[in-house]
């Protein structure tokens, strides 16, 4: 299947190449006039299947007379494959930028909502200005998601941004967005258009490596609990394979934990419903000390911030924060000013935002590793886009060591000598702490070098540009200018080109490919060299063997055990990454459900549909049903309350005649109160049609306050479930199960609180005659 779609792609590369004679011969008014004839070809019937070949050639000229870049075939096959909806992979420095033009300009056509992602706001800022011009001369209109001055956008802003034909932004901004623009509560303030074609640069790092991190939206702070300490103080007496066990990234308390926790605590059920948040606590507080580390999972500023790593990359995630309670036991733990916990107002994570998408495409240099999980999560092809010319770069046989010193002093070593001779070097660590230990090193030696990792990112690109020079030592993480060139400097190809040391075994593949990519960029000369050990992090988190005997020299070990030991441990890794990645779709899809449920709601009551008076009786019946089921002594201080309520603010004569013992006398004279106060209030607010708009609010109110709990209910469970591994329960099944049954509840608060609003709002109409609800 794959070889029959290459066939078809480079069959149409040479229709698309047909065109060029035809293009060159056009004059500019002529070229840039194409779009408005595609654009009436497409209202007669065509495709952008049957464009494709003819505007692909219009871009390519276009391309040429506006950027001076005229894009390679291999970049014609690139495009093709992103416009069919596929992942390409295309080495570094193939001008996947260039690439992604022509696809962008054909979607565009359609008139619909077309997006090219990047993983920063440098990238989208820089993509958007180089290409923007030529997308201009042919008569499109550009836009960036992101401002250069960081300073917020106003939703008046995003509508005119989203309205452009082609929009460049950040996959969280965009995730973001997404989530705003499903909390307005009017029809004016929406932004979005409907989501169709979107093309994810680095796809692997957003769709991979970024996937289990969920984007949230946070609203009002909760009351502030005063159990993370507490529990901050019990989790830091127990002891490992006693009170706690742990395996792939996942804790849970032993019997004797769960026993000791009951005795700590003095209660008598750590899973019952009514000690649910000490069972939440206790388990944000042993998640925070066993698996969050710092220096890999987040850092602490010199402000005395605590501010979360992007796992696969090592950037600082800005304005990125746990969700449940996660932070503010990690600041527990770090000793530092615990912050507000807010409630989770909205959430959802990439793999759920972009699978929204009718027509989704990637691009990245290390995609292919991945092909499998791709095709089952996203059912898209994964195509390897062949490099322009061949690469060059020299990949040297990896050395092995037993433990990290020997390690560190061996790759330094090999690094001055490269450096001696004038070539670039870029060393690879795989996390914050190493690059600084790198760093100190290389300032005894006395060689100047630039150090980039999450605490100085701000100067990627400027780093990264310079990495490429005569004598430059450049210490990076992983994120290494993922998106930036690494160009050679005068005299540098004759030397060798880069050098890439990588010290450490990465967590994947994806990320040591990623890393060795920076050198032989575009056919350069250029070499890499990995130097590992036992003591490499991913190695002793997933070796099959303890290591340590052989690391302290106890048992004997031949290179060949020695090599099989570390080259196992990413494989082993990944695979666990590829179970954590499913897991974390499997809880969101459970949100995912729900949430689709609400927003189809909330978009039609804005798009101007309400509640017809039938549907709000049965709603309101509903509601009386179910408080007469829940009191079996009936009253009349009862039912005076229930009205007050729910009802009306007035009481009449008549409630004392009613008769209490048959509850369905009861039923009929409440519902015969509702319908007198619905006719009330219509009377007040002058008629049906404000009325109709009344209603519609009131319901909204009454579905985002249910909703919000509900969102941060679900945030909150999700860290506690994950406890309950040791009562031999099946925490996805748990978490569904009380979803289930919380989204049964939140129902009923909604229809509970949307005949309240209804029937006991006060409204009153501003200067401008517009409706001003106090709500009860």
């Amino acid at each position: 299947m794959r070889q029959r779609n290459d066939k078809k792609r480079y069959r149409i590369l040479e229709q698309v190449k047909g065109f060029r004679k035809k293009m060159e011969q056009l004059s500019d008014e002529a070229l840039s006039g194409l779009t408005a004839k595609f654009r009436r070809r497409l209202k007669k019937g065509e495709t952008l299947d049957d464009l494709l070949p003819e505007a692909f050639a219009a871009v390519c000229e276009a391309d040429r007379r506006i950027l001076g870049m005229f894009p390679f075939e291999v970049q014609i096959l690139g495009g093709i494959a992103l416009h069919q909806g596929c992942f390409a992979e295309m080495n570094t420095g193939e001008g996947k930028t260039l690439t992604a033009t022509m696809p962008l300009y054909l979607n565009a056509l359609s008139g619909k909502s077309t997006i090219l992602v990047t993983t920063n706001e440098y990238l989208a800022l820089r993509d958007a200005e180089e290409m923007g011009p030529m997308y201009r001369f042919m008569g499109l209109t550009t836009a960036v998601g992101v401002r250069a001055d960081g300073k917020p956008l106003t939703n008046k802003d995003k509508k005119k941004i989203y309205a452009a034909d082609i929009v460049y932004t950040t996959n969280g901004v965009l995730g973001f967005d997404y989530l705003l623009n499903n909390l307005v509560t009017s029809a004016q303030d929406r932004f979005l258009r409907d989501f169709d074609y979107v093309i994810i640069d680095e796809a692997d790092s957003v769709l991979l490596d970024g996937a289990q991190m969920p984007l949230v939206i946070s609203g009002a702070p909760r009351v502030q609990s005063n159990l993370y300490a507490t529990a901050d103080f019990f989790v830091s007496m127990l002891k490992e394979g006693r009170d706690y066990e742990t395996e792939e990234k996942k804790v849970w308390l032993t019997e004797k934990g769960v026993a000791y926790a009951e005795q700590f605590f003095r209660i008598d059920n750590f899973y019952s419903r009514e000690h649910f948040e000490m069972n939440r606590h206790v388990i944000l507080a042993l998640r925070a000390h066993v698996l969050f580390e710092k220096g890999k999972e987040y850092l602490v500023s010199k402000e005395g911030e605590l501010y979360l790593l992007d796992g696969g990359s090592g950037r600082i995630l800005p304005g990125v924060k746990l969700r449940g309670g996660q932070q503010q036991a990690l600041e527990v733990k770090e000793k530092l000013p615990v912050s507000s916990e807010n409630r989770s107002v909205a959430s959802i994570t990439y793999q759920s935002l972009f699978r929204l998408f009718p027509k989704m495409a990637g691009m990245s240099g290390t995609i292919s590793d991945a092909k499998e999980e791709l095709m089952e999560v996203y059912g898209a092809e994964v195509t390897v886009i062949p490099p322009n010319r061949p690469v060059q770069r020299k990949d040297l046989r990896d050395r092995y060591f037993r433990n990290a010193e020997e390690q560190l002093q061996a790759a330094l070593v090999f690094a001055e000598a490269v450096h001696a001779t004038g070539r670039p070097v870029l060393i690879v660590a795989a996390s914050i702490r190493e690059t600084e230990r790198i760093s100190e090193e290389l300032i005894r030696k006395g060689i100047p070098h630039n150090l980039l990792n999450a605490n100085n990112a701000f100067w990627e690109a400027d780093m990264i540009k310079e990495a490429g020079q005569k004598h430059a030592v450049t210490v990076a993480t992983s994120m290494a200018g993922r998106g930036t060139d690494i160009r050679l400097g005068r005299g540098v190809k004759k030397l060798g080109g880069l050098m890439v040391i990588g010290i450490g075994r990465m967590k994947n593949k994806r990320q040591e490919r990623q890393a060795r990519g920076r050198a032989g960029r575009q056919g350069d000369p250029g070499s890499s060299c990995f130097f590992v050990s036992l003591q490499d992090e991913v190695v002793r988190e997933n070796a099959p063997e303890n290591p340590d005997r052989y690391i302290k020299g106890e048992k004997n070990l031949r290179e060949r055990k020695l090599k099989k030991i570390i080259d196992a441990a990413p494989e082993t890794a990944e695979e666990f990454a590829v179970l954590s990645r499913r897991q974390a779709m499997d809880y969101d899809g459970v949100l995912q459900r729900q949430r689709n449920l609400i927003y189809q709601i909330r978009d039609s009551l804005l798009d101007g549909n309400t509640l017809k008076r039938k549907r709000i009786l049965e709603i309101a019946s509903g509601n009386i049903r179910r408080f007469l089921e829940s009191e079996k002594d009936m009253d009349i201080h009862t039912v005076g309350r229930y009205i007050l309520d729910n009802i009306s603010y007035r009481l009449d004569d008549d409630l004392d005649d009613m008769v209490l013992h048959e509850k369905q006398s009861v039923g009929r004279y409440l519902l015969k109160k509702v319908k007198s106060s619905l006719q009330e209030q219509e009377k007040n607010l002058g008629g049906r049609e404000p009325m109709n708009d009344f209603i519609r609010v009131a319901t909204l109110r009454a579905m985002d306050d249910a909703w919000i709990e509900q969102v941060d209910y679900l945030q909150q469970l999700q860290a506690a479930v994950s406890g309950r591994v040791s009562a031999q329960r099946n925490p996805l099944f748990e978490y569904q199960r009380e979803a289930r049954y919380s989204f049964g509840i939140m129902e009923e608060t909604i229809y509970r609180n949307l005949i309240r609003n209804i029937l006991l709002s006060n409204v009153s109409y501003d200067a401008d005659g517009k409706q001003v609800i106090l709500f009860p």
